[in-house]
């Protein structure tokens, strides 16, 4: 959520080189592609969202938007459109180049090695427990929460920012993926490394964020200010805020 999304995607703030790498290795303890193909995918979704372009688009129903995208191919428009944006900023940084270069051995150390060597090694966990719980069933909580993002968050919930785009406002999903439920917020001002007009409120991301810009390896955080907030609610959102 701080790394790969609001970090690289979005360019909301800027990191310095020990939390970029701090942020890779959770990527990778993620599973979820490696940050370039992450940020990719998500860029193309903000530009073209809900359209055939769209990666996990939500009009072709809940299940596909949520898990169904990951069994087909791409659109062809998804893959075409793509090309036109440009990503060189994602390869420019090194550590991106370094975790995509090494990726999968990453994986296997950072989503399934440790988590299972830690409990089975500091507190005398079974390593089958250990495997299934802090392996498995966690990876398999972390994607399905990242999927309601963009399933559930495009179809369940109020637009009070802007009631013309599907993203929604989803406490449940705000909930579950850390401060990322906050979607029509995010859509409609997708800069604000917060993700959210509420600030610290239900939003641990950017607690963390804020943390870091504490211990001065978070520079440039970005913000919608307060009067294009209102302005926008007043023109464009439900009347729900």
């Amino acid at each position: 959520t701080a790394g790969a999304h609001r970090l690289w995607s979005h360019r909301s703030y800027k990191a310095k080189l020990p939390l970029r790498i701090f942020l890779a290795a959770a990527n990778s303890m993620a599973f979820q592609n490696d940050i370039y193909e992450w940020s990719r995918d998500h860029r193309v979704h903000h530009k073209y969202s809900e359209t055939d372009a769209d990666p996990h688009n939500a009009r072709r129903g809940f299940f596909f938007s949520h898990i169904g995208w990951l069994f087909v191919r791409k659109h062809r428009d998804v893959i075409e459109k793509g090309r036109k944006l440009d990503f060189t900023d994602l390869l420019d940084d090194p550590v991106v180049r370094f975790q995509r270069k090494y990726y999968k051995s990453s994986v296997v150390l950072m989503c399934f090695v440790i988590p299972t060597f830690v409990p089975w090694y500091l507190w005398g966990e079974s390593l089958w427990n250990a495997y299934f719980l802090a392996s498995i069933l966690r990876y398999t909580i972390s994607l399905n929460v990242t999927w309601l993002v963009n399933s559930a968050a495009h179809m369940y919930g109020n637009r009070p920012y802007d009631k013309n785009i599907n993203p929604r406002q989803n406490t449940l999903v705000t909930l579950g993926a850390i401060g990322e439920g906050f979607h029509n917020y995010h859509h409609t001002f997708p800069f604000d490394y917060s993700a959210s007009e509420l600030g610290l409120k239900f939003n641990p991301t950017t607690w963390f964020i804020d943390f870091m810009f504490w211990l001065g390896l978070v520079t440039d955080r970005k913000q919608a200010p307060k009067e294009m907030i209102q302005a926008r609610k007043e023109r464009t959102g439900d009347g729900s805020a």
